[in-house]
């Protein structure tokens, strides 16, 4: 069984680093996906794929 994630357990500064890191995903999403429709490479998918894998892990609470 798995544990509940309690994020007060963690560091002060990493804590930090989490609030500003899921303020910061959609934005970073958003950009990354304008750019992909505009000029798709290889590395924007990618790039794209793994920050809305981000968002999912901040929104679900998984990260």
């Amino acid at each position: 069984m798995r544990k509940k994630y309690n994020p007060f357990l963690l560091p002060s500064w990493l804590r930090t680093v989490r609030s500003v890191s899921s303020q910061l995903i959609i934005p970073f999403c958003i950009f990354q996906g304008i750019r992909t429709l505009l000029l798709p490479t290889t590395f924007d998918v990618i790039l794209l794929i793994v920050f809305v894998a981000i968002a999912v892990g901040f929104y679900l609470e998984i990260i």
